[in-house]
C-alpha cells in the first residue's frame, strides 16, 4: 500500500502515540514505541508491536535525545519516525538528522519548520505572502529600552511572545508601561528555559479575540488544501481546553478567506505534510496571523471527525509520496464536534497541576454511557483518545493530561449533548481533574449561545470555578457509603442490611433491647483541603423483623430532624485491582428525592459524584471519626508561615530579601514544575526570615522553601506555561 515504509517509529508517548499507533496497524504498518524509565508500563508501549527503552525519566534525558531516537530506529530497522505532537516534533536538526540517517520524518522539511519555527521570520514571511499580520515589532534587536518604545508605540495592551516554540508558553499580557519591564524579564527567562532561545515580539494585543486555526494538508506534488477551521478559544494560561469545528457564528466568507491564507502561509515556505495555520479573529471581524504549528495538533480529532478523514493516514500516504486523497473541492463539512482535554489539575486552585497515582480512571466506553463509543477512530459520534489507565502515576516530568473527550453531533446542541455524556460517564480517582469545571463550561448560558473568545474562562470565573455546596443528598450518600466501606473492611458479610452479625464484633452503636441511633458527622472539604460547614447524618440500622414489623429490613436516616426509611443499592467500583474497592455506586431513595451516584475513597475524604448536576457534583466530604485521636497542632511556631512547595520542581528565583518587608501580595519565589512556572506569593505582609532552598535546586513535593514573619499566612500561587505542550 505505502512500498516506500513498512516499519514506523513513534517518536513520542501517551495518547498520541497510541493514536498513531492505531492508524499504522490499520494500514498494516509495524509499529516501534520508544518509553523512558517512568513509562516503562506506559500503554502506548503496549500497543506497539516493538519497544525500545530510552533510559532516563526527564524529557531531556529520553524523548528530547535524537541520537537515542535514532539508535532505536536502527535497532528495529524502522524507515519512518512519527514525532507526534512536542518532544522533537518541530526541531529542524532533528528533521536533517533523520534525513542524513536516510529516514523518512512524518513532516514538514527542516527548512519549513525552520521558516515557521521563528515567529519573527515567519511574520515577515507572511507579510510577503499577503497573510494579514497584527501590528506589532518582530525585529532582531532585543534590547530591552528598544522594546519597550516599540510597545509604547504600538499601544498597550501589548502581548510579549516568545519569538522560538509555541502552546501558549513564553507569553505575557501586559496593560501598561509600568509593568512592562518586569514581564518582558519574566517572559524571556521562561523562554530560554522552555526554548533555549530568549528572543521575544511585541504585538498589539486584540481585545476579546477568538482564536481560530485552520487546518492544512500539502503533497511532494505541490498541492495544497486546507480542512477547515477549529475555535480553539475557550484557553487558561494560553492553553486549550475545549476545541470545536466548525467555529461558531463564522461566515462562509470568512471562512474560505480564512482557509486561503492558510494555503498561501503553507505553500510560502513550500510546506508538506499536516500544519496548522493559527489566526487571531476580532470582533469587526478582521483576521490575523500568530503562527504555524508544522506538526500534528492536539485538537486534530474535531478535524476528523467533521470530514469523515484520518489525518494520521494522510500524513503517512503524504510521507511516502503519495498526493492527497482529496483536492479541495472534494472537501465538506459534516456536522458539528467539540473536544474537552480531562487535565490533572486543580481548576479552583488557579489551575495548579495535579499529580498522583491513578487509583480509579473510568474513561466513557460504550459499556459505561450504553452508546457507542470509539477510539483513535472518525467513524463514532463518540470518542476517547487517552494513554493511561488506573494503576498509572501523573508525575510532574510530562504534560498532566489524563484524556481527549470528543463528541460529534449533526448539530451544535447534538455535539454539546453528546460531550455531556462523556463528561457524565468520566470519574478519576488519584488526582484531581478539570471534569467539573468541563462540565459547568459545556452547561454555561454563554457557552450554549457561543459567546466566545479567550477571556471567556477569567470572564465566568465566578460560575465556573466556584466550589459546590454539600446538600443533605451528599450527606446521605456519604453516610451509606461510609458504612458499606466499614463492613466491607471488617467482614465479607453486608452489615448494613442484615442484623446476623455479632454485636461483639461491631464498632458502632449497639443496645441489647434492639438497634440504636448512631450520628455521624461530615465536615466539607472546601479550597485547600479546609474543612468547611458540618452536616450530621443519624443513622438507625434496620430492625429484625420479628421485632418491629413495620420496618424490617429498612434502616432509617435523618438530617436535622427530619427522618425518612431510605432504600438504597450499592456497587463496589474496582481501580486498578479488585482486591479492595476504590468506592462505590449508590442508587438511594430518600422521601422524594431519587439519586444515583459514585462514591470514591480519596486522601481527602469521600468524593462524590452527580454528574448530572454539574453545579452539585465533585463534593468532596470528610468522615469525622469520634474515635480518632487528634494529632495536634501543626509543627511550627503559632502565627509563623512555612512556605512549602506545592509539587516537585526546580527553584528558579528567589524574590525577596532576608528581613526586607513585602507587601501582601509581592512576589516571594518562582518554582518551575509540570511544566510551568509557579510564583508563590505572600498573601499578608510580612518579611522573609530565612530561606531554606536556593536557585537552581530541586525540591521535594512538601518541601518547606522559607520561613515568613509571624503575621502571614498562606501563599498565593500563579503560574505560567514553560515548555512544549505535550
Amino acid at each position: 500500500m505505502m512500498p516506500t515504509f513498512h516499519t514506523v517509529l513513534i517518536a513520542n508517548r501517551g495518547e498520541i502515540a497510541c493514536r498513531i499507533a492505531k492508524t499504522a496497524k490499520r494500514l498494516g504498518l509495524r509499529t516501534v514505541a520508544v518509553f523512558s524509565d517512568a513509562d516503562r508500563q506506559a500503554r502506548h508501549v503496549r500497543l506497539c508491536d516493538d519497544a525500545y527503552p530510552l533510559g532516563g525519566e526527564s524529557p531531556a534525558d529520553s524523548y528530547l535525545r535524537p541520537e537515542k531516537i535514532l539508535a532505536a530506529a536502527r535497532a528495529y530497522g524502522a524507515q519512518a519516525i512519527h514525532p507526534g505532537y512536542g518532544f522533537l516534533s518541530e526541531n529542524p536538526d532533528f528533521a536533517e538528522a533523520c534525513q542524513a540517517a536516510g529516514l523518512i520524518l512524518i513532516g514538514p522539511s527542516p527548512a519549513a519548520m525552520r521558516a515557521m519555527g521563528d515567529k519573527s521570520a515567519a511574520k515577515t514571511t507572511m507579510a510577503q505572502a499577503g497573510v494579514p499580520l497584527v501590528p506589532g515589532y518582530h525585529g532582531a534587536v532585543q534590547d530591552p529600552d528598544l522594546l519597550a518604545r516599540e510597545a509604547a508605540q504600538i499601544g498597550y495592551p501589548v502581548l510579549i511572545k516568545a519569538s522560538a516554540g509555541g502552546g501558549g508558553k513564553g507569553m505575557r499580557i501586559v496593560d501598561n508601561a509600568a509593568d512592562f519591564a518586569a514581564a518582558l524579564a519574566s517572559c524571556q527567562r521562561e523562554a530560554k528555559n522552555a526554548f533555549g532561545n530568549d528572543k521575544v515580539l511585541i504585538e498589539k494585543y486584540i481585545v476579546k479575540p477568538r482564536h481560530i486555526e485552520i487546518q492544512v494538508f500539502a503533497d511532494q506534488q505541490g498541492n495544497a488544501v486546507y480542512l477547515f477551521e477549529r475555535d480553539c478559544s475557550l484557553q487558561r494560561r494560553h492553553q486549550k481546553v475545549l476545541e470545536e469545528a466548525p467555529a461558531p457564528h463564522l461566515s462562509e466568507p470568512i471562512r474560505q478567506a480564512m482557509g486561503q491564507a492558510a494555503v498561501a502561509a503553507a505553500k510560502a515556505v513550500n510546506y508538506v505534510g499536516a500544519g496548522t495555520v493559527e489566526f487571531i479573529y476580532a470582533p469587526s471581524g478582521e483576521f490575523y496571523f500568530m503562527e504555524m504549528n508544522t506538526r500534528l495538533q492536539v485538537e486534530h480529532p474535531v478535524t476528523e471527525m467533521i470530514t469523515g478523514l484520518d489525518l494520521v493516514e494522510w500524513q503517512f500516504r503524504v510521507a511516502a509520496g503519495e498526493p492527497l486523497p482529496r483536492q479541495q473541492a472534494q472537501l465538506a463539512i459534516r456536522g458539528h464536534a467539540i473536544e474537552a482535554r480531562l487535565y490533572a489539575e486543580q481548576p479552583e486552585h488557579d489551575f495548579l497541576p495535579s499529580i498522583g497515582h491513578l487509583t480509579y480512571c473510568q474513561l466513557p466506553s460504550t459499556a459505561v454511557c450504553g452508546l457507542a463509543v470509539g477510539e483513535f477512530t472518525h467513524h463514532y459520534a463518540l470518542r476517547v483518545d487517552s494513554g493511561v489507565q488506573a494503576g498509572n502515576d501523573i508525575t510532574p516530568l510530562y504534560d498532566p493530561m489524563i484524556a481527549k473527550l470528543i463528541a460529534w453531533g449533526e448539530t451544535r446542541e447534538m455535539a454539546l449533548a453528546n460531550l455531556a455524556v462523556l463528561l457524565k460517564h468520566t470519574h478519576v480517582v488519584g488526582v484531581q481533574t478539570n471534569a467539573r469545571f468541563l462540565r459547568r463550561v459545556i452547561a454555561h448560558p454563554a457557552f450554549i449561545q457561543a459567546e466566545l473568545d479567550t477571556g471567556f474562562i477569567a470572564r465566568h470565573a465566578a460560575d465556573l470555578l466556584s466550589l459546590p455546596v454539600a446538600t443533605t443528598v451528599h450527606g446521605l450518600l456519604a453516610t451509606i457509603a461510609q458504612l458499606t466501606h466499614e463492613a466491607s473492611a471488617e467482614s465479607a458479610v453486608n452489615a448494613l442490611q442484615t442484623a446476623s452479625r455479632s454485636p461483639y464484633a461491631a464498632k458502632t452503636a449497639w443496645r441489647i433491647q434492639g438497634p440504636a441511633w448512631r450520628s455521624l458527622q461530615f465536615a466539607s472539604v472546601q479550597k485547600g483541603n479546609n474543612d468547611g460547614p458540618v452536616i450530621q447524618v443519624d443513622y438507625l440500622a434496620p430492625a429484625p423483623a420479628w421485632q418491629h414489623p413495620a420496618i424490617a429490613g429498612l434502616p432509617q436516616m435523618a438530617v436535622a430532624g427530619v427522618s425518612h426509611a431510605v432504600h438504597y443499592q450499592t456497587q463496589p467500583l474496582y481501580g486498578a485491582t479488585h482486591t479492595d474497592p476504590a468506592g462505590w455506586e449508590i442508587q438511594l431513595q430518600w422521601g422524594e428525592i431519587a439519586v444515583t451516584a459514585q462514591l470514591f475513597v480519596t486522601a481527602t475524604g469521600w468524593k462524590i459524584n452527580l454528574a448530572g448536576n454539574p453545579e452539585q457534583d465533585g463534593v468532596t466530604l470528610r468522615y469525622l471519626d469520634p474515635r480518632a485521636v487528634q494529632a495536634g497542632a501543626e509543627a511550627g511556631h503559632a502565627g509563623e508561615q512555612n512556605l512549602r512547595a506545592p509539587m516537585p520542581g526546580k527553584v528558579v528565583a528567589l524574590l525577596a530579601a532576608i528581613g526586607q518587608p513585602v507587601a501582601a501580595g509581592a512576589p516571594l519565589l518562582v518554582l518551575e514544575a509540570m511544566k510551568m512556572e509557579h510564583t508563590l506569593r505572600a498573601a499578608t505582609a510580612g518579611q522573609v526570615d530565612e530561606w531554606l532552598c536556593a536557585v537552581g535546586e530541586q525540591v521535594a513535593d512538601g518541601a518547606q522553601l522559607l520561613r515568613f514573619s509571624a503575621a502571614a499566612t498562606s501563599p498565593v500561587n500563579e503560574h505560567t506555561p514553560l515548555a512544549e505542550e505535550a
